[in-house]
């Protein structure tokens, strides 16, 4: 049996207006969220804000590419730009409580007039990363300036750019779905997603990216829909926007049924063009990222990434003991994917309270069954499942050969929020096709209410720790002591309050 026009056909006979009305609910409380935390986190609190804003004051001058100063990765950038997350908004310190105020913007807002030359500034770790990915807040910082207005206020004007973009493309990516519109939903639902779509991180356009092309990929397979140009278009921007999220592009393939199709060669051509474009990026900027020194999560010491060659090399001389040390390293880090996938706002700097991550399961688990799920065989949930895991593979081999420092027996760098564009293709795969008409009444209601308090939860976290309590880290975790988490603090409040 087919799946897609008679998972949707027997979607709308089974309620879909109020299937439609949930899934409006939960689009408008995930845009409500993202646009709240463009203010709410206060200045370069998201992972990596610092480098993401000098990529995109850098792409905001007319210039796409990094370059070098001796051994070092960056750009020659306006000292106001270099100062304000180096002077004026500074990581707080590892184990000293922080706390951002009012009077600190005041104060940063009129800086600007001493800061008239320029300067050189390191961000290596995001140096080859595609312009495509900065085409947003490079916007928002070139408006600022076209208007003359302080350097701070380009900061809020990229963020809140890149914020309307991640909207725009996760609005496509939800009318482009033929069926099993929840499951994307549910994935951008998670506080994680609209944090970073609120910063000026690259993340809100490869998330975004990342569900288009899912979306068109399963529609093309739809038998209720033939065309393949948006896909082929589509394929490009993921190609360049990351790599190892590929595999999302050809989730609409159904075997064998496409093996002789027209559709068939469709999806041949996306993966190609989307795998050109990455790897012509990569030429073009100079291939393999530059190494930069990183903290071992084993050892606590400091330690410079391996060139990519050499680290390839490591994988190809002994493939059975890389896939040992995927599984461990995957095994032990598996908790910690969970929380960050939910929500550590920050830099990986707080936890929510405890309730939100059961609440997380419950909001997907509702989303499930909430009805309009795909009539796929268990060989095409398998293909999706593949799918997802082969996707896994790239990120942690990735990280393994830019991020992990040379011959390591586990893999550096990966968190959680790297999972997030697999996210869906794993709950389609689960997805029940068939749920009683009663329970997906209910399962919408939960499904429409989990997801906007889970965003309530998030967004209330992240201003109390942020603005009003503070908080502190120990080496990039919240300090846990005895009793920490313990009782009803823990599992309502953050764990700043614990």
């Amino acid at each position: 049996m087919g799946w897609g026009s008679a998972g949707a056909r027997a979607s709308a006979q089974r309620g879909g207006g109020l299937a439609v009305h949930a899934e409006n609910i939960v689009f408008a409380a995930i845009c409500a969220a993202i646009l709240l935390f463009v203010f709410i986190t206060p200045p370069f609190q998201a992972p990596d804000e610092d480098q993401h804003w000098y990529k995109a004051v850098l792409l905001s001058e007319g210039r796409l590419l990094a370059g070098r100063q001796g051994e070092l990765t960056g750009a020659v950038l306006p000292r106001d730009a270099i100062e304000l997350p180096r002077s004026d908004f500074p990581r707080e310190r590892p184990g000293v409580a922080w706390r951002a105020s009012p009077s600190e913007i005041a104060q940063a807002w009129g800086k600007d007039a001493g800061r008239s030359d320029t300067a050189f500034v390191q961000f290596p770790n995001l140096a080859n990363y595609s312009a495509i990915l900065y085409l947003p807040q490079a916007a928002g910082i070139a408006a600022a300036e076209a208007f003359g207005l302080p350097r701070l206020s380009g900061f809020y004007f990229g963020r809140l750019f890149n914020a309307l973009a991640a909207i725009a493309l996760l609005g496509f990516a939800v009318a482009a779905m033929p069926w099993g519109r929840a499951a994307l939903l549910a994935a951008a639902a998670l506080p994680t997603f609209a944090f970073q779509a609120g910063s000026l991180s690259a993340d809100a356009s490869i998330n975004g990216f990342a569900f288009l092309a899912l979306a068109l990929s399963l529609r093309l397979g739809d038998a209720a829909h033939r065309k393949g140009w948006p896909l082929l278009a589509a394929a490009p921007f993921l190609g360049m926007a990351k790599g190892v999220y590929l595999p999302v592009l050809i989730a609409g393939l159904r075997w064998p049924a496409n093996a002789r199709d027209r559709r068939f060669w469709m999806f041949a051509v996306a993966a190609a063009f989307a795998a050109a474009a990455f790897l012509g990026w990569m030429l073009y900027s100079g291939g393999e990222p530059s190494l930069y020194t990183t903290v071992s999560r084993k050892t606590g010491l400091q330690a410079t990434t391996a060139p990519m060659a050499d680290q390839l090399a490591i994988i190809l001389a002994d493939p059975l003991q890389y896939v040992r040390i995927l599984l461990g390293s995957f095994t032990e880090r598996f908790p910690v994917y969970l929380l960050q996938i939910v929500g550590r706002p920050g830099w990986n700097a707080f936890l929510l309270p405890l309730l939100a991550y059961p609440l997380a399961g419950l909001m997907i688990a509702a989303a499930l069954c909430s009805g309009g799920g795909p009539r796929a065989s268990w060989g095409q949930r398998l293909w999706w499942l593949l799918l997802a895991l082969g996707g896994a593979v790239l990120v942690e081999t990735a990280l393994y050969l830019t991020g992990t420092p040379y011959a390591a027996d586990y893999v550096q760098g990966v968190q959680g929020r790297y999972f997030l564009p697999l996210l869906p293709l794993l709950l389609l795969a689960v997805m029940p096709q068939d749920v009683p008409q009663p329970w997906q009444s209910r399962a919408r209601k939960v499904f429409a209410g989990s997801a906007s308090l889970l965003l309530a939860i998030g967004l209330l976290s992240a201003l109390d720790s942020f603005w009003l309590h503070g908080f502190t880290t120990v080496e990039g975790m919240p300090p846990i002591g005895s009793g920490a988490g313990g009782g009803a603090r823990g599992l309502l409040l953050p764990s700043p309050r614990w």
